[in-house]
């Protein structure tokens, strides 16, 4: 039985199963010595230089007439017990080594010449086959130099090297070396003793091999399916699609809501059978990033440009060879390249998606009301897809069957935010039954909700937007004392719509010097409107508050404040609610731009009982504690009265005791004392 190399280094195990000496590693070495003498004596075997005491320090005549005569004539085929499995993965290896065909696709796409194509070959062939490293070094007469040079590549080509336009294919602004196909090195030494390389991602993908270049790792990501669905603007679509399947080009998107461009651009391809290289990686990579476009023929598509997008815009539209597709929420500036892009405006997805969740999360979605729960949302198809796996994923480890809040879990982890470095993060945890209100309030409460959850339907789809570039935002002032519930109700507004609430820290947004708290201010709006959420301004007459008569700068920087916010406010598209002590410290411009005003009453006896009993419902009491009279006696707020509760459960906790009626007297007498008001029943001083 015929054996191989392999069979030396891997000996099979005997027949008892045993671990003997072949198996150890000293036993594979043994394996390897008998593969390196035979290698040894199959290559010394009629080679005249063998006996050469300067063997490997020049090359002779003799050695390079035997290399030539023992130079394989066919390329060996690799054994059947080693050979890879074909990769049937679209863009993946395909297995076998298809170069020459690959070369020759590669030419015609990048549209290389003759000349092109054969230099890119003769550089190419010491990666392919080291019997040509001595063969050119014995050429470049210098066998330290074993890759082919300008002049090594000129002579093979029998082209003339004093030509000009045979020089100039050489040139870094020339074909193969803008592509990124040739390096030309050593440029200190003349032009036609300068070696020639190719990078080894072109050398794979000649080969067969179509994983990415290493340095583009972790910076690709598959482009996402199509939405299921109706898109919000099929027209654009297909007008999108055609143009992509027609020739190479290059577009900017910009978009309104993060996700709108991306998925936009994943239905146009998948329309056009076109692919595209994701790209989210650094500005320095993009000559990467597009050889790996023309290799693979795909397309380019970077949604969320960096900061500082010049440089890496100008390099992408200068490359009129590759379809090129930009997305951000930034409106294109010419400023960054002189290539002009086509500027599209990416059509606006309607929030819910309620097809595109169902799809994503199959039938375990018809066990509650999947429409109403995503209804908050502004996802995206490849958002929703992860928020789907997640939802899965965490009603799997509850070992439950899906339910509405485990996809709101999910929705809010797919919806990244920056407002934390403004404002203070709260995820809701309380409900509609922890809201102690008369019913006119409760229920404009409850419509501010109903607002958040269908305003895309309301004012995009019925166009009942006001037009003049307003937003679709939700605007809500709670008006009332302290300690009425404004802010209670604001984290009940956002545990009913499924999100967090963010509420704003004036102290992190007003600066003393001129311009910064609107700039401030701008990026809390910004950031908002991308995220979903629900923004609190706590005590807004700090920002809100009206504007007076311009007496000194003091007065007209304030008042530019104002107007900033009132034009800011116009184009919000977030969901915002602001919080006042004095309803009338609001200017009431701001007031005329608000979709509901809330007044909170101060709570009457019959209110502050019940606040009573609900802040007391999950505390241990003696049974002789009556509500009753502390809420006719002491006319405290909810706030007030969950304070007087905490200091009697305190109180009692020391005692190791249940709460009793002197706990909860104590404890309202102290709110009392604190708001500086005569305590009933005590004498005055």
């Amino acid at each position: 039985m015929n054996t191989s190399p392999l069979d030396d280094l891997l000996p099979a195990a005997d027949s008892s199963g045993a671990a003997g000496p072949a198996h150890s590693l000293l036993g594979r070495l043994a394996g390897l010595r008998h593969a390196v003498t035979a290698l040894v004596e199959h290559r010394s075997a009629g080679d005249p230089t063998a006996d050469d005491p300067l063997r490997g320090l020049y090359v002779s005549g003799e050695s390079v007439g035997h290399l030539l005569r023992t130079w394989p004539r066919e390329v060996p085929d690799a054994p059947a017990d080693t050979a890879p499995e074909p990769d049937v993965r679209p863009g993946g290896p395909t297995g076998r080594p298809d170069g020459d065909d690959r070369l020759a696709r590669a030419a015609a796409r990048l549209r290389l010449t003759e000349l092109d194509t054969a230099v890119l070959l003769i550089a190419l062939a010491p990666d392919l086959d080291r019997t040509f490293e001595p063969l050119y070094g014995y050429l470049n007469d210098d066998v330290s130099r074993r890759r082919a040079t300008v002049g090594l590549a000129l002579d093979l080509c029998g082209m003339p090297a004093h030509l000009p336009e045979v020089r100039a294919r050489f040139h870094f602004s020339a074909p193969l070396r803008s592509l990124g196909l040739l390096a030309v090195e050593d440029a200190d030494r003349p032009l036609l003793s300068r070696s020639l390389s190719v990078p080894d991602r072109l050398t794979a993908h000649l080969l067969g091999d179509d994983t990415p270049d290493a340095v583009l790792l972790g910076q690709l990501h598959p482009m996402p399916g199509p939405l299921y669905g109706t898109e919000p603007d099929e027209g654009f679509v297909r007008r999108l699609a055609a143009r992509i399947g027609s020739q190479p080009f290059t577009a900017y998107l910009r978009e309104h809501r993060e996700g709108d461009a991306l998925a936009t651009l994943a239905s146009a391809l998948h329309e056009a059978g076109a692919d595209a290289l994701h790209y989210t990686g650094h500005p320095e990579h993009v000559p990467e990033l597009l050889r790996e476009a023309r290799l693979t023929g795909r397309a380019i598509a970077v949604c969320g440009l960096p900061e500082h997008p010049g440089p890496m815009v100008a390099e992408l539209t200068a490359a009129t060879d590759v379809t090129v597709l930009l997305a951000d929420s930034r409106p294109y500036d010419p400023q960054w390249s002189a290539h002009d892009p086509l500027v599209l405006q990416a059509p606006r997805r309607p929030a819910g998606g309620t097809a595109s969740w169902r799809t994503a999360l199959g039938p375990a979605a018809d066990g509650f009301d999947l429409a109403g729960t995503v209804a908050p949302y502004h996802l995206g198809g490849e958002r929703i897809a992860r928020a789907a796996r997640a939802a899965t994923a965490l009603a799997a480890f509850d070992g439950t069957s899906l339910t509405a809040a485990h996809v709101r879990l999910a929705a809010r982890q797919q919806s990244a935010s920056g407002l934390e470095r403004h404002a203070r993060r709260i995820r809701p945890a309380v409900d509609w039954n922890d809201l102690v209100l008369p019913d006119a309030p409760l229920a404009q409460l409850r419509e501010l909700a109903l607002r958040a959850r269908h305003r895309d339907r309301v004012l995009g789809d019925w166009r009942l937007s006001a037009g003049g570039g307003r937003g679709r935002g939700v605007l809500g002032l709670l008006a009332g004392e302290s300690g009425t519930g404004k802010t209670l109700s604001a984290e009940v507004i956002a545990a009913d719509l499924g999100v967090d609430l963010y509420v704003v820290q004036l102290s992190s947004i007003v600066d003393k010097y001129v311009g910064e708290t609107q700039k401030n201010l701008e990026r809390i709006f910004t950031e908002a409107d991308r995220t979903d959420a629900v923004l609190l301004f706590d005590e807004a007459d700090a920002v809100f508050g009206k504007r007076s008569e311009v007496k000194d700068s003091h007065d007209r920087y304030a008042n530019m404040e104002s107007a900033y916010l009132l034009q800011r406010l116009e184009s919000f598209d977030g969901i915002a609610l602001l919080t006042t002590n004095l309803r009338a410290n609001i200017d009431d411009a701001f007031t005329r731009r608000l979709d509901l005003v809330v007044d909170f009453p101060f709570p009457d006896a019959g209110q502050r009982l019940a606040l009573w009993r609900h802040g007391l419902s999950h505390v241990p009491r003696a049974e002789d504690t009556d509500a009753g009279a502390l809420a006719r006696d002491f006319e405290l707020a909810g706030g007030s009265i969950r304070s007087a509760v905490v200091t009697a459960a305190y109180l009692a906790a020391g005692r190791d005791e249940p709460v009793t009626a002197g706990d909860l007297w104590e404890g309202a007498r102290r709110e009392y004392r604190k708001a500086g008001r005569l305590v009933p029943g005590e004498a005055s001083w």
